[in-house]
This record gives C-alpha cells, structure tokens and sequence, in this order.
C-alpha cells in the first residue's frame, strides 16, 4: 500500500493556505509553475540567514558552506535523473528555454553546418523551436517537425523517412498543451539507428513520474526547477559527459575559465565552463531540497496519484458536458499526463479562466507557448487545468463546478 498522501503534501505547502476570492484556493497551474512545500523555502531562506556568500571562490566558513549547499544540489539533481556520469555531467541555467538555447548555440554551432536536419515535433513549446531556427539562421541547417495525428501522439509511420541528414532529435517527453507522453526511449533507438542523437524536453515530465536518463538512453535532457516544487530561475541541462566535454562554452566571464591572459584564455572543465559569471546559490538550494522532497513522496507514487486524477477528471468532464467542453488531448492515461486543456463551446478560454478565478481555481489560458501545435488543430487558445503531487479530487469538483457556471453565464 502506497504511503503516499497528497493531503500531507498540500499540508507542506503555504501556498495552498490562500483564499481567493472568499474560497480557498484551487490551484490547477502546475504546467505553468508548480507550488513549492515549506523544504524548499526553507532551504532557500537558510542560504540567505546563515550562509549567504559566493562560491567556488572564498575559503571562509560561510563560503565553503554555499558552495556545498550548491555542488549538493548538483548531486542530487544527478541522483534524481540517474545521470550515468554523477554530478559532472549536470550543468545549472537559468531554466528549460535557457538550456535548449545552450544547446543549439554550443553543441549545434559547433556540429551542424548547412544541409544538417534537426527534427522535432509538431507539439514542441517555444523553448525547443525558435533556438533551432535561429541557428537555422545563421547556419543554414534544416528544421524538420514530425506531424501529430487526430488523435493528439506523434504520427511515427514515416519516420525513417524523416530522420534522412538529421543529426539531431529534439523531442518533449510531455506535451505542456495536450498531455501526451512520448515514446522518447523508442525515438531514442530510431535516433542512434540512424547515427543521430536526441535531446529531450523534460519541463513537463520531470515532476510528475520517474525520470531515467540512462535507461532512456538519451544525449541531452532539459528542466526547470520551478516546474518540479522547486525556486523559479534555475533550469538543468545534462548531457554525457563525453558530449559535454567537447562542447565550446556558451557564455563568457569569471567562474567558467582556468586561466585568462592577456593573449588568450582557456576554459574550465566540466559544468563549470557553462556556468559563468555568480550562478543561482539559492535558487540551488531550493532545487536541491525540492528534489529531496520529490525522491520522498516516490515518483512512481505521484504518478499513480496524478494518473487516477487525471483519469477522474476526463470521465466526469465528458459526463458532466458531453459535447460542450472538448478535451484536446489524449481520451485515456495511458500514455498522457496531468495536463487537461480544454475548448468549451462559445466561450473564450481567457473568460472561462476569469470566470474560474471568482471560484479561487487558478488556471491557464492562452497558446501555452505552442502555436504551431495550436495552429495544427485550429484552436487560437485553450484553458488548461494541470495536476501536481497537491491536488486532490475536490479540486476537480471545485473546476467543474466553475466550468458550469462558466456556461450558463456565455449560454
């Protein structure tokens, strides 16, 4: 029997004190920014009160200890992910978007030229879209997107014929719009067969199931601390430390050389050459702790939790508004996450959420930084509801609670 209990973790999370509007809030925005527990802000404020000094510098007391409490983080981040080659292949940015920039600026530069295809999918969000065509720019290579069907997954059928010249596979594990999760460790083996090799976007997935880079046999892997109960403006990018190795640095400045002269410089090695410049000592701290406290709960226990809410929640939207609110996205969980968007009949996404607010349910509405995937289904905006290891049914009750009154108010 799982020891797992979400009443415990919203217990441990301030925010989920709030009242909005004369009702306790219902926070159904963790696609967005998921809500950190008390570990995490106490983690952060004890960087601050009793350890606040620079690190990788100073040989004081304080200063040792900061730059513990930060190359502890980068343990455990490589602990949480299973990185084959430990903390050395685990560098910090500043988020997901940062870290894909990284990528194609350091890694493609140095590795794509004209003529060279790096494909991704049609569901990708911003962040793994616009830094390829902007090397696109500058290079010339080609950017190809893999289609999505009808029915929301990636259309697989044609992909041999799509991975002709790509070097590189750049894929979600989870789609932030329609919750489908991605067969990565088979594109993974198509990549590899073909002599190319694959980055995963793992914004949307990291937080909610349990996460292999080693079994999923990837090359690169993105995240943001503020996705997965942790501070905002700290992200991961980890790679083999093979690849890392022979990467050009992306920034230049102090922290990330061995040496500087007046003819030259040389870099450090490691995850030091990308981190230039004081990096996010507390944001580290938060990220550290918020991983201690996920490694916890058991990922496989959050994404039982999630799974059986989310597939609650599809049953009783589709008996509650048959054909007035459409799910975009998969019908079942097996191969979908928490992530619910929703197109209810004549009405606006943006007055669906301003009419949830007044219920104190927080949610998204908009384009969710994936317009060509809104464009695929001819959708301007959706409304997306998104589950974390808090949420419990009553929020679910409270949403289409809101999403009724929605409707008769725009009948």
């Amino acid at each position: 029997m799982s020891s797992f209990d979400a009443r415990r973790v919203r217990a441990d999370t301030p925010a989920l004190a709030r009242i909005i509007n004369g009702q306790r809030i219902t926070y159904l925005d963790s696609g967005a920014t998921s809500l950190p527990p008390r570990a995490v802000i106490e983690a952060m404020s004890r960087y601050y009160e009793l350890r606040h000094a620079n690190v990788h510098r100073s040989v004081f007391q304080t200063a040792s200890e900061a730059t513990a409490t930060y190359e502890g983080a980068r343990e455990s981040v490589a602990h949480f992910i299973n990185a084959p080659g430990g903390a050395g292949e685990v560098v910090f940015t500043k988020n997901t978007t940062e870290s894909f920039n990284l990528l194609a600026k350091s890694w493609g530069e140095a590795n794509l030229s004209e003529g060279d295809v790096v494909l991704l999918s049609e569901m990708e969000h911003h962040a793994n879209i616009v830094p390829w065509f902007m090397l696109r720019e500058r290079t010339g290579i080609e950017v190809r997107f893999i289609p999505v069907t009808d029915d929301f997954r990636l259309d697989l059928s044609s992909v041999d014929e799509l991975m002709e010249d790509v070097k590189l596979v750049s894929v979600t594990a989870m789609s932030n719009v329609l919750g489908t999760i991605n067969p990565v460790k088979e594109l993974a083996a198509t990549a590899h067969a073909h002599g190319a090799l694959i980055a995963v976007d793992g914004a949307q997935s990291v937080a909610h199931d349990v996460t292999d880079v080693a079994d999923l046999d990837i090359d690169f892997f993105a995240f943001s601390a503020h996705k997965m109960l942790g501070p905002t403006g700290i992200g991961v990018f980890w790679t083999r430390a093979e690849i890392l190795d022979a990467m050009p640095p992306f920034l230049g400045g102090g922290g990330m050389i061995a040496d500087v002269r007046l003819d030259g410089y040389s870099c450090a090695g490691g995850p030091t050459r990308f981190e230039a410049g004081t990096p996010p000592i507390a944001e580290a701290a938060g990220l550290g702790a918020a991983v201690r406290y996920l490694e916890g709960l058991g990922m496989a226990n959050v994404a039982e939790h999630e799974r059986a809410l989310t597939g609650d929640a599809l049953t009783r939207l589709g008996l509650e508004f048959e054909d007035r609110v459409r799910v975009i996205g998969p019908a079942d969980t097996t191969h979908r996450g928490g992530v619910i968007s929703l197109d209810v009949e004549g009405v606006h996404p943006h007055d669906v959420a301003q009419v949830l607010d007044q219920f104190g349910v927080c949610v998204r509405p908009g384009h969710h930084c994936a317009k060509p995937l809104m464009r695929r289904f001819s959708l301007p905006a959706t409304v997306r509801a998104s589950y974390g290891p808090y949420s419990l049914v009553r929020d679910t009750d409270v949403l289409i609670e809101g999403l009724r009154h929605a409707i008769e108010m725009f009948a």
